[in-house]
């Protein structure tokens, strides 16, 4: 499966191979995941639940990823970041449900282990970061953690949009590369 590329795999799972999902969870997961701890504010259980929404979703819709469009690491960030922004919305609504009708059931004790985990997983991220640009960092901030439109972020940084998708493909792609090296 390492020899094919993105859009292949991704015709793949379509066909419901499932080879080719495992090659895609193996080759996005840790941008998939620093993204999404990030989006939840280092929350892992919602972190975990909406990575496997993610992939549930790239296995049973028949999502459809044309490389002329785009890149494949924008447009599968893109896919979480819905999904992040939809659970994060739901959960809310829960969350809200649940004080009102038993706001006791909140008592529950962190476990240390996952708190050192979260450390870890933090400091990976924002060693990554600390690795890019001012203005990569600042374009990421926009879109992903700000929820900014990129007509929004081109109108900000007074640029065309084209420019922006530009400059955000390099940005994630130097993410990518950074998060992959493990030596952050």
């Amino acid at each position: 499966m390492r020899d094919k590329d993105d859009e292949e795999l991704m015709k793949l799972i379509n066909d419901q191979h499932r080879p080719a999902l495992e090659e895609v969870y193996d080759r996005y997961i840790k941008l998939i995941y620093s993204f999404t701890f990030n989006f939840t504010n280092g929350n892992e259980d919602m972190t975990k639940e909406i990575i496997q929404l993610v992939f549930l979703k790239l296995w049973t819709t028949n999502s459809s990823y044309q490389s002329e469009k785009g890149s494949f690491v924008n447009w599968i960030l893109t896919i979480t970041r819905h999904i992040c922004v939809d659970y994060i919305r739901k959960n809310q609504v829960h969350i809200k449900h649940q004080f009102e009708i038993d706001p006791s059931s909140q008592n529950e004790i962190p476990d240390p282990y996952n708190g050192i985990e979260t450390s870890l997983l933090r400091h990976e991220l924002s060693a990554a970061i600390s690795k890019l640009s001012t203005a990569q960092n600042r374009l990421i901030g926009l879109l992903y953690w700000q929820g900014y439109s990129l007509t929004e972020i081109a109108e900000i940084e007074n640029e065309p949009v084209g420019t922006i998708k530009s400059r955000l493909y390099q940005s994630l792609k130097q993410l990518k590369k950074y998060l992959e090296l493990g030596d952050t």
